[in-house]
């Protein structure tokens, strides 16, 4: 390995904007950050999920059954 080629690696605080500080080590200084794993609304259970479930039946009602259809045999005169 070369030496005096590699970035500096120390110790760093990671900031996120509703206020939770973090120690680590980094090549950057301060790194700010917009949302962590504190106020994230996946980690603090506030998340909101789609409802997902009334998609089946809105695609039924829109286009008839969801089952696929059997062929019919054509019978030679």
């Amino acid at each position: 390995m070369k030496n005096a080629i590699h970035p500096e690696y120390e110790e760093t605080q990671i900031s996120c904007a509703c206020g939770a500080a973090y120690r680590t080590r980094s090549t950057r200084r301060n790194i700010k950050i917009g949302i962590c794993a504190a106020c994230h609304p996946f980690f603090t259970g506030e998340q909101k999920f789609v409802d997902t479930a009334g998609r089946v039946e809105k695609f039924a009602r829109r286009y008839g059954s969801v089952r696929a259809t059997r062929a019919v045999k054509l019978k030679k005169l």
